[in-house]
């Protein structure tokens, strides 16, 4: 505990100690027929409190003493009064510390020892019974109160720590996002660049001005890719929470854009929709064009194909479907696959891929998106 804790837990036994005294002297006055407060009294009135000012080390050894002196201090005769605030202090320290059912037993025991010691107080007098009920409901509502701070200041640490929780896991899930987001971008240019550097290197010494497109395009494409990569880079910066200037998210339209840089690099690409797409919400969409991007990428670079097609319908949800003519073969482990699935399966979906059943090359990937309820 730090320096400001501990004086802040000896200024307040400071005060429970000049107020037990001070109050003690004007509780005497009122009850003649009680001993006077003397010496031993002050000793067992600051007893508490100085037990009081460890209580943040030791709760329990706190309010035992205080009850011990609480006990002793009536069992002598000295008038009822503020004494028993130490007690109060104990047991709610000591609650609050977790100690719930080591306290009632501590509060059973005490209220044992100031049953004995009514027994013994040569002045206990006709009012005795009264006190002792007074003192039994008094301890029960100081621990009923104990234990219902306790609950709900637990109560609160609890909804904080999910919230911190729900906030950790929302910046987990932007930063996988933006993972997924950024293979997904610079897979597909990267494998843009090289399809075209192929061609243009192929043409540079036959038909220089036939290579000149092919350069365009690894300019436009590298140049996507970086701001691609800054966005990502300044967002990673500031920290997902922060409001860091993003690139504007996919869309649908944009898939006759990307259909058309594949094609560039020579791979003949077909996009058909069945249907018209109705209004989809901006993660769909999103998911959408990722799916179709990194489906467009694995052909690129893996299936050695002539012609894949891009089939999209909507009805009860989105359904995508990538097929292409290349070798086939099963699905090689990777980050593509694997992200394309981790996209449907945030938004609910499925999806999959692997070599077109029936024939002896081509592969397909498939996926489903559901549509949120109106």
């Amino acid at each position: 505990m730090g320096s400001k804790s501990r004086g802040a837990v000896w200024a307040t036994a400071l005060g429970i100690a000049l107020f037990q005294v001070i109050g003690s002297f004007g509780a005497a006055d009122n009850q003649p027929e009680r001993k006077a407060v003397d010496a031993l009294a002050l000793i067992l009135i600051l007893a508490g409190p100085a037990a009081l000012a460890v209580r943040d080390r030791w709760p329990l050894a706190a309010a035992a003493v205080a009850i011990a002196a609480a006990d002793a201090y009536v069992a002598l005769g000295y008038p009822y009064g503020p004494i028993f605030v130490s007690v109060a202090v104990g047991l709610f320290v000591a609650v609050q510390a977790g100690r719930s059912r080591a306290t009632w037993a501590l509060a059973a025991a005490g209220y044992v020892g100031f049953i004995a010691a009514h027994l013994v107080d040569p002045r206990a007098g006709s009012a005795g019974l009264l006190h002792l009920a007074l003192v039994a409901g008094w301890l029960v509502v100081v621990l009923a109160v104990s234990e219902v701070v306790r609950t709900r200041r637990d109560q609160s640490a609890q909804r904080q720590r999910t919230e911190a929780d729900e906030r950790q896991r929302r910046v987990d899930e932007e930063r996988l996002r933006l993972a997924q987001d950024l293979h997904d971008v610079l897979a597909h240019n990267i494998s843009l660049i090289n399809v075209q550097a192929s061609v243009a290197l192929h043409l540079l010494d036959d038909d220089p001005e036939q290579a000149r497109p092919a350069l365009a395009t690894i300019k436009d494409v590298s140049k996507d890719a970086l701001h691609e990569l800054r966005t990502a880079l300044d967002l990673l910066r500031r920290g997902a929470g922060d409001e860091a200037p993003r690139s504007p998210t996919p869309r649908l339209a944009d898939l006759d854009a990307l259909v058309a840089g594949v094609r560039a690099g020579g791979l003949d690409v077909r996009l058909e929709q069945r249907d018209t797409p109705p209004p989809l919400p901006a993660p769909v969409e999103s998911a959408v064009y990722r799916i179709v991007q990194e489906a467009l990428t694995n052909v690129t670079r893996h299936a050695h194909a002539s012609t894949v097609t891009v089939r999209l319908g909507y009805d009860e949800g989105v359904t995508i479907e990538v097929t292409d003519d290349g070798r086939g073969g099963p699905a090689e482990p990777g980050n593509g696959i694997r992200g394309m699935k981790e996209r449907a399966a945030a938004l609910g979906g499925t999806a999959d891929a692997g070599p077109v059943p029936g024939t002896d090359g081509g592969f397909r990937v498939t996926a489903r998106l559901p549509l949120p309820p109106p």
